[in-house]
């Protein structure tokens, strides 16, 4: 992805312009790689250490990026250029992920389209991905210098070994549509809001991490901001229960995806678009089943519109959105950083919530913004406190540098 943070969205909703795992090579501020050490003033060469697994799902929950890794050495662009190339990525961004949620809301429960089959449309999605990376694959082996895409060769060895995450990459998908089809627009950012919640708490059960205070108070606000919400919709009349749970559980599948995401890298060989392709794959051949069990190749059979190109054309529009948002999420992260990319991603959702409320023109509450609010707030928040206590930390001297520069005095 370039130099500097690279990152990856992992993917949301195909409308999951959700959570993001960090794999960034940042300036190690921590380690003086030529601090003078000893008393013989020879530089000290820092050795970059394995991490462990603790380290690995830490790193994953909280979207921090590994601090240990080496400088590269990049030119200043000018603050013109580069503030007009981040205003770019920013609105490919944002382009991208709401055009993605206004198309998949359209696919799901259209009036005009009256099509029930939420797990076709996403299987469709996922195919949709996995050729759309074989091409890219065999158009780079075609012409090395005009695309850089890795090679992709299906290896049952390693489809098997993604097969875990895969399961959770599924939950997170369906989910996703699934509450979209059951929830408004304008609901469904607050609706899938705990992922934030979700990620203090498997931090805390599976590494026994604990949170700081000012952390948990913004979790707080966002978990009142989420009942506020359902509260309001349901004084509205427009509360779905079955789309707020869907909602909950995309959560958490969003929180699990990135925990299992750091676990697997190392069978694609730290490749996103590797993990991207094999993840596809095994979503293909697990939705198969599913949509024989559900009766929804049964219900594609009988609608009215399949075999109209719009109809085919918006599919895989739809599609073509769930792969772009993959790699704009990484873009936007690769040209500013990942505590940047989520205040982005929280604007974007208020950006959507109005856009969704002024075209479906719904009428809502004081109450209902407020509801809003307080989980933009929190979320916002919480990534401000993230952000600022692991800067602390890598500023803070470890306990051995303190010991050298004891003994270079």
């Amino acid at each position: 992805m370039g130099r500097g943070r690279r990152g990856w969205h992992g993917a949301g909703a195909r409308g999951r312009e959700q959570e993001v795992v960090s794999r960034g090579r940042g300036p190690g501020r921590g380690a003086a790689g030529a601090a003078l050490g000893g008393a013989g003033g020879r530089p000290v060469r820092s050795r970059r250490a394995p991490l462990k697994r603790s380290r690995i799902l830490h790193m994953a929950l909280m979207g921090a990026s590994d601090p240990t890794g080496e400088a590269e050495a990049s030119e200043e662009k000018p603050f013109l250029l580069r503030a007009v190339q981040i205003a770019l990525v920013v609105s490919l961004y944002w382009v991208t992920s709401i055009s993605m949620v206004f198309l998949n809301k359209y696919l799901l429960n259209s009036p005009s389209l009256r099509l029930d089959t939420p797990i076709f449309v996403t299987f469709y999605q996922c195919l949709v991905t996995t050729l759309l990376c074989k091409g890219l694959s065999a158009l780079a082996a075609c012409c090395p210098g005009a695309v850089d895409f890795p090679s992709l060769r299906l290896d049952l060895r390693v489809a098997r070994s993604i097969l875990p995450l895969s399961v959770v990459f599924i939950g997170m998908i369906t989910f996703n549509n699934l509450c979209l089809k059951y929830v408004g627009v304008a609901f469904y950012n607050v609706g899938r809001s705990l992922t934030t919640v979700f990620n203090v708490l498997l931090s805390y059960l599976l590494l026994k991490q604990t949170t700081s205070f000012y952390a948990l108070l913004a979790c707080g606000i966002i978990i009142g901001g989420f009942w506020l919400g359902v509260d309001q919709e349901g004084a509205e009349g427009t509360l779905s229960w079955t789309g707020t749970v869907f909602g909950v559980l995309a959560s958490l599948c969003v929180s699990l995806n990135a925990i299992y995401t750091k676990k697997v890298l190392p069978a694609v060989d730290g490749s996103i678009w590797r993990l991207t392709f094999y993840n596809n794959v095994n979503a293909c051949v697990l939705f198969l089943p599913l949509l024989l069990l559900l009766g929804e190749l049964q219900t594609l059979r009988n609608f009215s519109q399949l075999g109209s190109a719009h109809f085919w054309g918006m599919m895989t529009l739809g599609g073509l959105f769930g792969f772009a948002i993959g790699y704009v999420t990484g873009l936007q992260i690769k040209f500013t950083s990942p505590l940047t990319h989520n205040v982005s991603g929280t604007a974007k959702a208020c950006a959507q919530t109005v856009l969704a409320v002024l075209y479906y023109e719904d009428t809502k509450s004081f109450l209902w913004w407020t509801s809003n609010m307080m989980v933009l707030g929190g979320s916002s928040a919480y990534t401000w406190v993230r952000g600022w206590e692991m800067k602390k930390v890598q500023e803070e001297p470890s306990p051995k540098e303190e010991e050298k520069s004891g003994v270079g005095v």
